[in-house]
């Protein structure tokens, strides 16, 4: 039986995150873009995964007109467009600008913020984290000296029900009852208490002081040097992924229901799962055609605020994932090849394969083409790692097995199965 596999590597091995980096941040964004086997590829950052349908459009003409005809999310709610030209990035920074998806381009890639996707829309929470949002975008946008964060720091503002809490972000805001929220750097264990009306100053201010200690380090758990708060949080207890503040959280969080049946009774709205995260252009507009905002989560699905179950089948024939009772439920993988030249394997159309053949339920499971590990989850998953292109290593902590690609669907759903 393979244990279950920590999203942190050992030390020393490949993929693994270090102080004192030597190499410059070369995160993609919007306007620098990066180079791949397949075009080159923008990121652009979507904070709190906030869309109008409008600027939703705007993506998906980008998409359709400058790239492949493709969009994808990110593992932290953000939007990729891939297959475009060396040179396009001004006519692309031309039309996010225009449509308000670019607000400063001397900040663009630090705009790296998550929020709880379910704010406001299933009776759960305690703070409105939109506003939060677009609050914390607004103030690092003034803030000369946030424009040297990495591109790579990552805001959390949670709701209180735990979901982005445990994402293991640079710098996490919970709300709690009565107002106020508390501040967690990294992954401690421990947070500052901040009063109602100072979570985004205290946020900002968090990571203005990571930067005056950084010493060219990415992120805050590369350092100990910061003034970590005193109090413990409140039902963290000794876990090292989640908070669970309220009973009945984390609907959308990865490995539970981020597929569509409607989020609750406050208000009617579904959550759409992305096959690996990745939608044609045609998909993409059908789902803004549904309704008027999209919220696009760090599970790689993208929640329709006030649409309801009457789409489904809609969305269904699409090729959106629209039942949570999936073995995709929970899954994810790298670009893999051809896109990516330091894969070894066609990993999504492996996994793909796998998939459709699995029982529903079981750890999160990721796959990749290479020991980077791009995109991986946080907390518990199964790790399957291409080792060639027809072999595999399904993967947790120091228990693996080498597996060919005719062999590796059983050694997933073995993995997955393991508590």
């Amino acid at each position: 039986m393979l244990a279950a596999m920590s999203s942190r590597p050992p030390a020393g091995e490949a993929g693994s995150e270090l102080p004192g980096r030597g190499a410059a941040d070369a995160c993609p964004g919007a306007l620098r873009l990066h180079a791949a086997d397949d075009g080159h590829l923008a990121r652009v950052r979507i904070p709190g995964g906030l869309l109008t349908d409008r600027q939703a459009l705007v993506l998906a003409d980008a998409a359709a007109e400058l790239g492949d005809g493709q969009l994808e999310t990110t593992s932290r709610g953000n939007v990729q467009l891939r297959g475009l030209a060396a040179d396009s990035g001004l006519e692309l920074g031309r039309r996010l600008r225009a449509a308000g998806l670019l607000p400063s381009d001397t900040h663009e890639r630090v705009r790296n913020i998550v929020a709880s996707p379910g704010a406001g829309l299933d009776g759960l929470g305690f703070a409105d984290v939109q506003g939060w949002v677009r609050e914390l975008d607004a103030a690092l946008c003034a803030s000369d000296v946030a424009a040297g964060l990495s591109g790579k720091f990552l805001f959390a503002l949670d709701d209180g029900r735990g979901d982005v809490a445990a994402l293991d972000a640079d710098v996490t805001l919970i709300a709690v009852a009565g107002g106020g929220a508390l501040l967690r750097l990294g992954r401690a264990r421990t947070a500052r208490v901040v009063p109602a009306g100072g979570e985004v100053a205290a946020a900002l201010a968090a990571a203005v002081e990571f930067l005056g200690v950084a010493d060219g380090a990415w992120h805050v758990r590369e350092v100990s040097s910061l003034a970590l708060g005193r109090e413990p949080i409140p039902g963290f207890g000794g876990r090292p992924v989640g908070v669970g503040l309220l009973p009945g959280a984390g609907r959308l969080s990865a490995g539970s229901a981020q597929f569509p049946a409607p989020l609750g009774s406050a208000t009617e709205s579904l959550c759409v799962g992305l096959p690996f995260g990745r939608v044609t252009v045609a998909q993409w507009r059908l789902m803004a055609s549904v309704g008027r905002e999209l919220r696009v989560t760090p599970w790689r699905s993208v929640v329709l605020p006030g649409v309801g179950a009457e789409v489904l089948a809609e969305l269904g024939a699409a090729g959106l994932r629209v039942s949570g009772e999936s073995a995709w439920a929970g899954a994810s993988a790298c670009t893999g090849a051809p896109g990516c030249g330091k894969s070894v394997a066609d990993v999504r159309r492996d996994a793909a394969a796998a998939l459709d053949g699995m029982a529903a339920g079981g750890l999160p499971v990721h796959w990749s083409g290479c020991e980077r590990r791009c995109g991986h989850p946080s907390g518990v998953w199964v790790d399957v790692l291409a080792t060639g292109p027809e072999g595999y290593r399904v993967a947790g902590g120091a228990s693996f097995v080498d597996v060919t690609r005719e062999e590796m669907a059983a050694a997933v759903a073995e993995a997955r199965r393991t508590k």
